[in-house]
């Protein structure tokens, strides 16, 4: 904004700045966001959180609304700066939208899973009764900052997590993305999604798998911002995985929780008929490749039917139930019988 740059160099008034960053991250990165927003002479405030799926809550909003309110921003030029995985940039989204009705953020993803699903949309939101987001809003940033290089400082298993969230757009969309995660997905476990001069074998395939799953996500979820259309694609590995996630807290994360969920529902769409034996195994071989739970104990039957119940309850009374038809494409079902979910959790278990 010229008028913003204006004023800030003019040295009429100096820049404000107020960043909620994870604790972690914190520790990581925390002394070189100290330096930059003293080096470029900006008064800020950096509140370092715990931000997990624990701690998910209006009580943290509350906590952070708090220190907004003692710091005073100006609601209109003083974007809140959130950095953190997506719980921390989910926590903040809501904080901005509650502070004077309508606050700007921004988001700093620094996790896998954050930087191709929570930076892309407009929701945020808290857990509630042990539901999974039951409180939140849709309010989108002003601005996403992407830099894989925070992903090399997340462990392996984080960058995992992430890859379920891109290979349930694979599997919705993009047969090419699937074929890229099928060959290089152990390549980019390795090298933790950072790109390399000399890894012609590979392309750059950290960069076009992280592109092609945030721009088919953004066709998916712009013309349908405020879910006003619930049959959504994206909704693939989030029909089961919620209750499962929010029933063995902490021992799944988010993206392996929706992964189980999606190695499930490969099972349904063979079982009705949608894809081949072939294809199955296909998938399931790739989530294996990308080192993701298949299935977990904690997902049994009475689970699962609790869980599509529920989804019935928030889905307009349909379950609206995403399904593979192929490799990288995909529909939306509202006649799965319960005895072919029944046949297809047999088999899932008995593999």
């Amino acid at each position: 904004d010229p008028q913003q740059l204006e004023l800030a160099t003019s040295g009429k008034r100096k820049l404000r700045r107020f960043i909620v960053i994870d604790e972690v991250v914190d520790e990581l990165y925390g002394s070189k966001v100290r330096e930059y927003f003293e080096e470029n002479n900006v008064q800020h405030k950096i509140l370092a959180l715990p931000t997990t799926e624990e701690t998910k809550s209006m009580d943290l909003v509350l906590n952070i609304l708090q220190e907004v309110q003692n710091f005073s921003i100006d609601r209109r030029t003083e974007p809140i700066i959130a950095i953190g995985g997506g719980v921390c940039l989910d926590i903040v989204g809501l904080a901005a939208s509650l502070y004077r009705r309508r606050t700007p953020y921004i988001r700093v993803p620094t996790t896998l899973l954050s930087y191709v699903d929570a930076s892309v949309g407009a929701k945020n939101g808290v857990n509630f009764l042990q539901c999974k987001n039951k409180l939140g809003g849709y309010t989108p940033p002003v601005a996403s900052f992407l830099d894989r290089s925070f992903i090399q400082s997340i462990p392996r298993r984080h960058i995992s997590n992430g890859l379920g969230e891109i290979l349930k757009m694979a599997l919705m969309k993009h047969k090419g993305l699937f074929d890229l995660l099928k060959s290089h997905g152990k390549y980019l476990l390795d090298t933790k999604f950072q790109s390399y001069s000399g890894s012609a074998d590979h392309g750059d395939a950290a960069l076009q798998t992280t592109r092609i799953a945030i721009e088919t996500m953004l066709e998916e979820l712009a013309p349908n911002l405020w879910e006003d259309d619930l049959d959504r694609l994206v909704d693939f590995g989030h029909l089961i995985s919620p209750e499962l996630e929010m029933r063995v807290l902490p021992s799944l994360m988010h993206g392996e929780a929706v992964n189980i969920d999606m190695a499930f529902m490969t099972y349904v769409a063979h079982a009705r008929g949608l894809i081949t034996s072939e294809e199955k195994e296909q998938i399931i071989q790739c989530m294996r490749g990308l080192e993701l739970p298949v299935w977990h104990g904690g997902c049994s039957w009475p689970l699962i039917k609790k869980a599509l119940m529920e989804r019935l309850k928030h889905s307009g009374g349909q379950p609206r139930m995403p399904l593979p038809t192929g490799l990288g494409v995909a529909d939306i079902f509202n006649d799965t019988s319960e005895e072919t979910l029944a046949r297809a959790y047999k088999l899932w278990v008995r593999d």
